[in-house]
């Protein structure tokens, strides 16, 4: 693929929809429609509140570290590998953009401790064109990954 050429990532097909709906934004709570989510939201002491609650951040970051995970799973699967004792964790940073709106940014700290650097390097590489997560954010924020 030659820089500047867009792939279409989106489904061809749907086969799950999550629902969940915020009540009061920053300040409130989040609920699932299937009743397995209801967290109380609270803006982090950084931005000014109590943190006395989730945010957007954090699920963020709790979404694309498991599903990340799951797909280096299984392209490692796929490759014959077992990946048990791997993990891979999220942070998410927010702050302004220049845009005058706020922008988002990505670190996944991969570990593989039971593979040689070369064989984990093309896994999470597999994994990060796999991942519905990656094909997102690819192009919009950025996704620094970490392997260690």
């Amino acid at each position: 693929m030659t820089e500047g050429t867009a792939v279409d990532t989106r489904p061809t097909k749907i086969m799950y929809v999550a629902e969940a709906t915020a009540h009061g934004g920053r300040e409130g709570y989040v609920t699932s429609q299937d009743g397995q989510i209801e967290l109380r939201v609270a803006m982090p002491p950084a931005l000014g509140g109590d943190g006395n609650g989730t945010n957007p951040e954090q699920l963020f970051a709790a979404g694309y570290s498991s599903c990340f995970h799951n797909a280096l799973i299984m392209v490692g699967n796929r490759e014959g590998y077992d990946l048990t004792g791997s993990t891979v964790a999220a942070k998410v940073g927010i702050g302004p953009n220049k845009h005058r709106g706020y922008g988002l940014a990505v670190a996944l700290s991969v570990s593989l401790p039971v593979l040689d650097a070369q064989v984990a390097t093309r896994l999470v590489d597999a994994a990060h064109e796999v991942c519905p997560y990656s094909n997102a954010t690819r192009g919009n924020i950025d996704v620094t990954i970490l392997l260690g």
